[in-house]
């Protein structure tokens, strides 16, 4: 991540890291497999034979109970298809109403899902339960939320009543910005400029350290209020964060910046990284040879779509997912979804022993593991950033720097050409191009202390003499057009020009014999 933040800092106003998209998964553990589905009908008497009468019953009750009041507030819609966008169905319904809080949909659809049936077994002719993909009645209840922004939640009505509980964290992001009195542009769900990109992160960390079920308890109580009361026995849910699109988000000071250097970083993507490069990024075992683990089994693929958004280039590990988008033009959006946490192990208590000690185990869905998935989401990011790091500019060494080697007018005098070779104009550009400066720029004091570092002024005429020495070597750079003046400040910095030019320089002159011989 620092590597890519020195190289491209002229042209990037800041980075911020947080969970995207967020759907957590509420499971009636008990209720999702076979024995304990008998064990609990046991405890409430229900025999086999009644059990389809007794979930037929439930699911028609919840029909009514959610429908009707819907239906009332003229609220309810049913969805048809679902190739339709709900959110999109909901924020018209809010926009037609002019709602701008609350719960503003309840949208009805038949989706599959994961459902326990009785069956009768053709060999011993008797009824058992089975586990079975199916399809059932699904009831999404939309709402904007002040403190949380869109989000919703989805209620299977046939046993065992799965929940899911979907947010944005860019949206969320969003209000705590605006509670906080923190300016920004946001455009769908991404920051394409950010008053104070540090105040933002620490919100976005904080994030980390909400306590999930409560809130998720609430919002299933808001918006299925028979949760309590709708079966004999109450059996509570056992959250877990079933997507969590996890992104590092570089937002550029223009479209112009990010669209000159993403074609090369799409073409790093396509044709430098190998299979193996991607499994290091998302912390798979790689061998000394560079070969993969024997252990491992599946697919490295990437493909690359034009999207609305930009150019998505999508790389699938295994079962998990690393993305990379140009964001509507202006961010870089490096992102990753993690299905199989298996692999992952982090250090926690033991779930049946909270108070225990800690031990190195595997990471879990659960929602008690979110910060140290979130460290391990954004450890995978800068893994990605740091290759990015190294793509190269095509552009001939000759034609990039054709200009600097030449004499230049600057308000009406003369200017030398800039010399590469020469010691001291070396010395000037590495201390212009410092990556402590790329962000906040450099004063005349910082590069005099760089230069003069050897020879510190005796007195305050040295001192004067090396300052007008460094204010003509600001002029020598401005002249061609390395370095620009920030506007209202006694700071400059390095020009995106400037930038260009002085990675391919350094980068020639630190290169030895035989790999300039090779580029020749």
């Amino acid at each position: 991540m620092n590597s890519f933040l020195q190289r491209f800092a002229l042209i990037v106003s800041g980075v911020l890291h947080g969970f995207d998209r967020m759907r957590f998964r509420g499971s009636k553990r008990q209720l999702c497999h076979v024995p304990g589905v008998m064990s609990w009908l046991g405890h409430v008497r229900i025999p086999l034979v009644e059990y389809k009468q007794f979930v037929r019953d439930t699911t028609a009750s919840l029909w009514r109970g959610i429908e009707g009041p819907a239906d009332d507030a003229k609220l309810y819609q049913f969805v048809n298809n679902l190739r339709e966008s709900k959110e999109e169905i909901a924020l018209q319904m809010a926009a037609e109403r002019k709602q701008s809080s609350g719960l503003i949909a309840v949208l009805g659809c038949v989706e599959p899902c994961q459902t326990v049936q009785v069956r009768k077994n053709r060999e011993t002719k008797m009824l058992e339960l089975q586990v079975e993909q199916s399809k059932c009645k699904h009831y999404y209840h939309y709402y904007l939320d002040p403190i949380y922004g869109l989000r919703y939640t989805r209620l299977q009505t046939w046993f065992p009543f799965t929940m899911h509980v979907g947010l944005n964290g860019r949206d969320w992001l969003a209000q705590q910005l605006t509670k906080a009195g923190v300016d920004f542009h946001k455009l769908d769900n991404s920051f394409s400029w950010i008053e104070d990109f540090a105040a933002a992160q620490k919100l976005a960390d904080a994030q980390l350290e909400t306590d999930w079920p409560p809130v998720l308890n609430q919002w299933v109580a808001e918006s299925h209020r028979l949760a309590e009361g709708f079966l004999p026995c109450h059996v509570p849910y056992y959250w877990s964060l079933e997507t969590g699109e996890y992104a590092t988000d570089f937002a550029f000071h223009s479209k112009e910046d990010l669209q000159y250097i993403y074609p090369l970083l799409v073409e790093h993507a396509r044709t430098t990284l190998r299979s193996t490069d991607l499994l290091r990024f998302m912390g798979y075992r790689v061998l000394q040879n560079g070969k993969p683990s024997q252990k491992l089994a599946g697919e490295v693929t990437t493909r690359i779509k034009e999207l609305v958004e930009g150019t998505c280039v999508k790389h699938y590990v295994l079962n998990d997912v690393l993305k990379m988008y140009d964001k509507f033009g202006i961010n870089l959006r490096l992102e990753n979804d993690l299905h199989n946490l298996r692999h992952f192990k982090v250090y926690r208590t033991k779930e049946n022993d909270p108070d225990g000690p800690k031990e190195m185990l595997r990471l879990r869905k659960s929602v008690e593991d979110i910060p140290e998935r979130a460290k391990l989401c954004q450890e995978i990011n800068a893994r990605y950033a740091e290759s990015l790091a190294t793509v190269t500019d095509k552009m001939p060494l000759g034609e990039l720097t054709n200009d600097l080697g030449k004499r230049t007018n600057w308000k009406g005098r003369t200017k030398r050409p800039l010399n590469p070779l020469a010691a001291e104009d070396v010395a000037l550009l590495e201390a212009v191009s410092d990556g402590k400066f790329m962000i906040a720029g450099f004063r005349n004091r910082d590069i005099r202390e760089i230069l003069f570092r050897d020879q510190p002024a005796m007195n305050t005429a040295e001192a004067k003499r090396q300052s007008a020495k460094v204010t003509r070597l600001f002029q020598l750079l401005r002249a061609h057009g390395i370095i620009n003046k920030i506007a209202n400040t006694n700071r400059y910095q390095v020009s995106e020009k400037g930038q260009k030019n002085l990675s391919a320089l350094l980068a020639a002159r630190r290169a030895d014999t035989k790999t300039l011989l090779q580029a020749a």
